[in-house]
């Protein structure tokens, strides 16, 4: 293995959903530098097309890679869904490491059968989405809810609000009528409620958030790639939004991290490129 290798993580999502597995990322690799990446500019991903996403997340992938990014992580379930395979493809030579919903935990935990997954329309719109479900969920009744609103209400930082309650209700409240024991966060922005939807459920409903997972397999990816930084001090992330950066520095502590300067990022022709500072 190499001493150090101290080029960042790339990780991207529409906002600030992916803040939810760069939180699980900074909990198990504290020493790796770090470089997320928000396109609030076009969020959210989930009511826009497939191929609409893909083009998002292969000028956001040429972005990272431009600011030295060793490994990818899409931290979007719905840019997974539509970019992940293409992304491959394209960059042949770079990790990537992508969401995909957890049934298959859910259906190996789940004792009444019935399972709950929230997700965005793109997602449970995906072939990725269908395969896990066919592949794992043999026997189990899943139940959908694409929960409108609900990643606007969390970009906000609106996590236990009236409205956030209300869209939680109406999702869940049909699902714990049929018998749902276990609840699958199919959207990054989606673990920032669990506190919220474990006060609606009760504790007896398992949730599973896949962002600890994803972190676990972030850190396989970089010693089988020989790109664990071996440099003990712990690390700072550095922030980038296509939105607005205020808004956005202001937001972070909601989320986990502390407020920090957050840099612009702009879109022109599909190409993303950094804002120059005045």
């Amino acid at each position: 293995m190499i001493d150090s290798v101290p080029n960042p993580i790339g990780v991207f999502d529409s906002g600030v959903g992916g803040l939810s597995v760069l939180r699980a990322m900074r909990d198990l690799l504290p020493t790796q530098e770090m470089i997320y990446l928000a396109d609030q500019a076009h969020v959210p991903y989930g009511t826009r097309s497939l191929e609409e996403v893909r083009q998002f997340s292969t000028g956001i992938t040429r972005f990272l890679i431009s600011q030295g990014a060793k490994l990818i992580v899409v931290a979007c379930n719905t840019a997974s869904v539509a970019s992940l395979k293409s992304l491959r493809e394209e960059f042949p030579v770079m990790p990537f490491v992508g969401m995909e919903p957890a049934v298959k935990p859910a259906a190996e935990q789940t004792h009444s059968r019935v399972v709950g997954v929230l997700a965005t329309y793109a997602t449970f719109q995906g072939a990725m989405y269908a395969s896990v479900v066919e592949r794992f969920a043999q026997g189990v009744t899943i139940l959908e809810d694409h929960c409108p609103g609900l990643v606007a209400e969390i970009e906000k930082g609106n996590l236990n609000g009236k409205e956030t309650e209300q869209i939680l209700r109406r999702a869940l409240e049909p699902m714990l009528d049929k018998g749902v024991d276990t609840v699958v966060m199919g959207c990054t922005h989606y673990p920032f409620v669990i506190p919220l939807i474990q006060k609606i459920t009760g504790p007896e409903v398992r949730v599973i958030d896949p962002a600890p997972a994803i972190a676990r397999q972030v850190l396989r990816l970089l010693e089988s790639h020989n790109l664990f930084s071996l440099n003990q001090s712990e690390k700072s992330i550095r922030f980038l939004t296509s939105g607005d950066t205020i808004q956005f520095a202001k937001s972070l502590p909601y989320f986990s991290f502390e407020s920090t300067s957050v840099e612009k990022v702009e879109w022109q022709d599909n190409t993303l490129s950094l804002k120059e500072s005045k």
